[in-house]
């Protein structure tokens, strides 16, 4: 396992699987838009779907504090909730001398939702009409928003975090819960049944795919010193 951290430290080896990743993470998305449209996907997003309901009234299974759990976790990945700790995390940067990191966050963000946009508004993919929906929504349905912006908000503030300290252990827990919400977030769209499940895993991969492009963007900007690092100082 030590090693394996230690590889995964490598500069060098960082870009590479962040390329890989991304040129996996488009492929996979090519690929999955096209059995999405294709009609191939019907039999596994109905049936995940119906997985988490009731068979008699296709409410959602588990408790009504289960509900309401899912309905906060899904709050997460809203634009009012992300837009406020987008600002929040580029303030504080702003503050700490570090400018051009905070408008490249603000600007990371909103160019993976303005991506957000112009996907769901190329492929026009109904909502589920298979279940009664917990929450209203307004938008078409592929990818889910929610777990785009989630993957790229989040994902973008843990490498971040990851990067302002040396210790391997902080950098894998940020990165996990960064994982980890925007993993909540996904789930509970498809819980709610405002989404199709291949809508949250679309999201998720062009959310990532997003957010590796930004850190390599950075990486970038950083090497030719445009862009500030992300190491804060240490507390006294």
């Amino acid at each position: 396992m030590s090693r394996v951290l230690a590889w995964l430290g490598s500069h060098e080896l960082g870009v590479l699987l962040a390329a890989g990743g991304i040129a996996g993470g488009v492929w996979a998305f090519a690929l999955l838009a096209d059995a999405v449209m294709e009609g191939g996907t019907q039999a596994f997003d109905r049936g995940l779907l119906l997985a988490m309901r009731r068979p008699g009234d296709l409410a959602p299974i588990g408790p009504p504090f289960v509900q309401e759990a899912a309905r906060d976790a899904t709050a997460l990945g809203s634009v009012v909730i992300l837009g406020l700790l987008t600002a929040i995390s580029a303030g504080f940067l702003a503050l700490d001398g570090k400018g051009r990191m905070a408008l490249f966050v603000l600007l990371s963000v909103l160019g993976g939702t303005a991506l957000s946009a112009v996907l769901k508004d190329l492929f026009q993919r109904a909502r589920p009409d298979l279940v009664p929906q917990a929450v209203s929504v307004a938008t078409t349905s592929f990818p889910s928003g929610h777990s785009m912006l989630s993957a790229v908000t989040y994902l973008t503030l843990g490498a971040l975090l990851a990067r302002s300290h040396q210790r391997r252990r902080f950098k894998a827990y940020f990165l996990l819960l960064a994982a980890l919400l925007t993993g909540l977030v996904g789930v509970s769209r498809v819980y709610l049944g405002v989404h199709w499940p291949t809508d949250v895993l679309a999201g998720w991969t062009a959310g990532a795919v997003w957010a590796l492009l930004c850190w390599l963007v950075a990486r970038r900007l950083q090497s030719g010193r445009k862009l500030e690092r992300g190491e804060f100082p240490a507390a006294d």
